[in-house]
């Protein structure tokens, strides 16, 4: 059965080019743009801090429109944004910039990179990261990221996956916008990758005794209705029709 709300897509299964496009359906369809919900990023924004209390600057390098740095903002000091896209968000800092290219070397200021970043290139901003972050990287994105041979290095090599927070409530991401009424079958988490630094002791003591790379942290039911709040649809919702004939009396 298809998932109500029409657009939801999982992202890393949406196709690169769908004949009928207009021009800006299909550069979001060609940069995957999905932007996360505003409280889904608190979520990750608030489990951060709550792993790592020094943690003060946040970089999201896919900015686009603003959704999540706008829900980090509540948890860091700073926020900036970066996006290979000029998305016109009030959160990008400068010229467009590509994070996989070295030109995005010259910001080494940031503790966290933080981000919902295109799919097929996530595990290189992972790599890339945690070259250029102080203390660590997050990535929102499907649960069933994990579950690949080609990303095991990733997860569990050198610097290995600290903390997977998998949401117990659907978060929904459609192409090119947020529907705060929608809905999808889709699972996604948060994965932290922390460096030595960052990470709590308790975290460190528990993978050492229990020989895992990761520890399960999950994001509770009822997490969406703490974290949302009224103006996130007034500045990021998707409009809507107004009925034929409103405020018309008959």
């Amino acid at each position: 059965m298809k998932p109500t709300g029409a657009g939801s897509v999982m992202a890393a299964h949406a196709p690169a080019v769908v004949l009928g496009d207009d021009e800006q359906t299909a550069r979001f369809r060609r940069l995957e743009f999905f932007p996360t919900e505003p409280w889904a990023a608190r979520a990750g924004g608030e489990l951060i801090k709550r792993l790592d209390p020094l943690a003060a600057w946040a970089w999201e390098p896919a900015v686009g429109q603003g959704h999540m740095a706008y829900g980090l903002a509540d948890y860091f000091e700073r926020v900036f944004g970066t996006d290979i896209h000029n998305h016109g968000s009030p959160w990008q800092l400068g010229e467009p910039l590509d994070f996989l290219s070295p030109a995005a070397d010259r910001f080494d200021q940031a503790d966290w990179i933080i981000t919902n970043p295109p799919f097929k290139p996530a595990a290189e901003f992972v790599r890339l990261g945690l070259k250029r972050a102080r203390r660590g990287v997050a990535i929102f994105a499907r649960s069933g990221w994990l579950e690949t041979i080609g990303r095991y290095d990733l997860f569990y090599g050198a610097q290995p996956l600290t903390i997977e927070a998998p949401f117990f409530e659907r978060v929904c991401l459609k192409l090119g916008g947020w529907d705060p009424d929608g809905s999808t079958a889709t699972p996604y988490s948060w994965f932290l990758f922390m460096k030595p630094e960052a990470e709590p002791p308790a975290v460190r003591d528990l993978r050492r005794t229990l020989g895992a790379a990761s520890v399960a942290l999950p994001i509770p039911p009822g997490t969406k209705a703490r974290l949302t709040k009224p103006e996130d649809a007034r500045l990021f919702g998707r409009a809507k029709p107004a009925p034929l004939f409103a405020g018309v009396g008959l």
